[in-house]
């Protein structure tokens, strides 16, 4: 897991609309507040998104962007965002390559069995 100060890895993949999103562009002009979550539409990750959403304008009034990202589709993203009415980027980690960056793709132990996982984690970037 990373550690506080330690600069956040680069990373580029697709957010909803299949555009390639990069931390690069951020870099000295906002600051990013990404954060990951297991699967779309789920209850716990909609009530996340729901939040992050309410709090849009005073992240924006913050120089702050707000990015999600799971291992779910750009169509699945695209469904999320339209039913909830999300005002936040979802990026498709299809491969897993974010997620391994940032260490947040875990084993866990759930009802006795053993599986790999996205651990719900929010990582704050300054521009």
């Amino acid at each position: 897991m990373l550690q506080n100060q330690q600069p956040a890895p680069l990373f580029r993949s697709f957010n909803q609309h299949n555009q390639i999103v990069s931390l690069a562009d951020y870099a000295g002009d906002k600051n990013v507040v990404l954060y990951f979550y297991p699967k779309d539409d789920t209850p716990g990750c909609t009530i996340e998104a729901n939040d992050f959403t309410a709090l849009a304008g005073e992240f924006a009034a913050l120089d702050t962007v707000v990015i999600g990202v799971s291992k779910d589709s750009c169509d699945s993203h695209c469904a999320f965002i339209d039913k909830y009415g999300l005002k936040v980027d979802l990026l498709a980690d299809t491969s897993g390559e974010v997620c391994e960056l940032y260490d947040v793709w875990r084993e866990r132990e759930k009802n006795g069995v053993k599986s790999m996982a996205v651990l719900r984690s929010t990582f704050i970037i300054d521009k």
